[in-house]
């Protein structure tokens, strides 16, 4: 198989450890940029231009799901206490709420189907992009693992929400899903046989409806927790004016199309036509096209598919992960506050060292994105040793191997202007900007830059300015790279830049691999006012 310009790049910036870096990961499943990715990218770029990157709906799915979760609760226990168990109160507790208390019984119960479907959306859109961008294998498994039962448990939980109504649409949804679970052999006697007549269903089901209705929720709950339980600063609230903008919205539409039940249900009469909310219900008129073991195949394949999804074959091997030095860890914990997976943890010292504790690394944790070893006071390139190691490493790039490319690198420059650029795997090729004023260096994550290394290059090498880009603000690859990135140069985060690099000679610009045009034009920006500061 022929080798990948990334790797190529590796092997000719360090020749010494070209095996280790032979397995180097990009982000998704192939060498090119898939179609979906740039597509996905293209299109989150225009809602960055409408929305800005700070309230991209695209860049909180998975905290707008936590978000219309929570709405889903609060209107739900409102209902909830209004709502009467039984085969004859059902739907006459719900259409009370609805009509005669619509200014906020009736706003509740919209506010709870249209968060509902909210739910549905954003968790299916979350799916695809973590997908797109090949953010489910590897150590990132588990949110992806973890997150398939939450699907089903949801849908499960919005389905029996229909049937608490019991008006047509629950009638037709009961029936065709029972009838479609009798299709397993199971149960002892059919269940759909308690829909034969009224005479066969009685007030039981309705509270075991209304039990399982309060119930499925407080296990959502705990799977959430779940889900983000091996990541470091989840983020479970979106911005306030996500939050705002959303139930803005959803009050709009609660007033302008309010949720009305569809009438009675009738099990003498088997329902006609009837409205279908097919964010739930889908799986209803399709029990009406295929057999039930032809739906349960469908279900259980997709089911299947997803979970094994991180473990299907791939081109790509991750690179070696984070590897402690204990003779250079003093046990700082800037590793571990900086990790966004919770991979690096501290314990007892185990060398004899006067430290108390030594940093730890989780290996079916570790993402290799490097952020760990730009945490590391020990990664300064200021060291006077050739062959330096740092306190935790990138086994494949390690610290003194990006010092000795990158003086290699500034010593071929030419011309005025010159500048050194830091740029991440993930995001925009920074391979392209090179020429005779500009050296170029790709890291796993932007985050993985030490400050230092802009001192270093600033006084040490003379180049005339640093540029650094990654991923589009808000969006980083690694979670947290973009933001250690701007608290570092901010002076506000360990390890910070000191006070003696010039700010007006270090540019920040975030770019993913579709604004690639905005960040050439951006460093030819920077370099025409570094000539201009020279001739000041």
């Amino acid at each position: 198989m022929p080798s990948h310009p990334k790797c190529d790049e590796i092997n000719r910036l360090f020749p010494g450890v070209s095996q280790a870096a032979k397995g180097f990961e990009l982000t998704a499943s192939g060498p090119a940029e898939s179609l979906a990715r740039r597509t996905l990218l293209r299109f989150e770029g225009v809602l960055n231009k409408i929305f800005g990157n700070d309230l991209n709906p695209f860049y909180y799915l998975g905290a707008l799901g936590f978000y219309f979760f929570w709405v889903v609760v609060v209107s739900g226990l409102y209902i909830y206490a209004f709502y009467d168990t039984g085969v004859e109160d059902a739907f006459a507790s719900v259409e009370y709420i609805t009509r005669e208390q619509w200014y906020l019984g009736g706003i509740m119960r919209s506010l709870h189907r249209y968060a509902s479907d909210a739910l549905v959306v954003v968790m299916m859109l979350h799916l695809l992009r973590e997908f797109i961008l090949g953010r489910y294998r590897g150590a990132r498994w588990f949110a992806w693992f973890t997150g398939v039962p939450l699907i089903w448990l949801l849908l499960a939980a919005g389905i029996n929400g229909y049937w608490m109504v019991w008006d047509k649409l629950a009638q037709y949804s009961a029936v065709t899903i029972l009838e479609w679970f009798d299709w397993l052999p199971i149960f002892s006697s059919p269940m759909a046989g308690y829909f034969i007549s009224a005479d066969t269903l009685d007030n039981r089901f309705f509270t075991l409806m209304s039990f399982f209705h309060v119930t499925v929720p407080l296990f959502i709950l705990f799977l959430f927790w779940v889900h983000i339980m091996r990541i470091s600063y989840p983020v479970v609230n979106p911005r306030r004016g996500l939050v705002w903008g959303m139930l803005l919205a959803m009050l709009v539409l609660s007033l302008v199309s309010p949720a009305l039940s569809q009438g009675p249900a009738d099990l003498g009469i088997e329902p006609g036509s009837v409205g279908i909310d097919w964010f739930y219900l889908f799986i209803s008129p399709l029990l009406d096209k295929w057999s039930a073991g032809q739906v349960w195949t469908l279900v259980i394949g997709v089911t299947l598919l997803l979970g094994i999804l991180p473990w299907l074959p791939t081109r790509f091997r991750q690179i070696p992960i984070a590897e402690v030095n204990l003779k250079d860890c003093n046990g700082c914990r800037r590793c571990v506050a900086d990790c966004p997976y919770e991979a690096v943890v501290m314990r007892p010292r185990s060398d004899g060292l006067p430290f108390q504790e030594q940093a730890v690394v989780i290996p079916d944790r570790c993402v290799s994105c490097g952020i760990c070893a730009g945490a590391c006071p020990s990664s300064t390139p200021f060291r006077g040793e050739a062959d330096y190691v740092s306190g935790i490493e990138m086994p494949s790039l390690p610290m003194h191997g990006l010092r000795a490319a990158m003086t290699a690198d500034l010593a071929k420059l030419q011309g005025d202007a010159r500048v050194m650029v830091f740029g991440c795997d993930n995001a925009a090729d920074i391979g392209k900007l090179r020429s005779a004023g500009v050296a170029v260096m790709s890291l796993p994550c932007t985050a993985m830059l030490p400050p230092s290394f802009i001192e270093y290059a600033l006084h040490e090498r003379q180049v005339d300015g640093v540029f650094i880009t990654g991923c589009r603000e808000s969006d980083c690859y690694h979670r947290m790279g973009g933001v250690w990135t701007a608290q570092r140069l901010a002076r506000e985060r360990e390890p910070r830049l000191r006070g003696r690099a010039e700010l007006e000679r270090i540019r920040l610009f975030w770019a993913s691999s579709a604004d690639f045009s905005e960040l050439a034009s951006e460093l030819e920006s920077f370099r025409a006012s570094l000539r201009g500061g020279r001739l000041n």
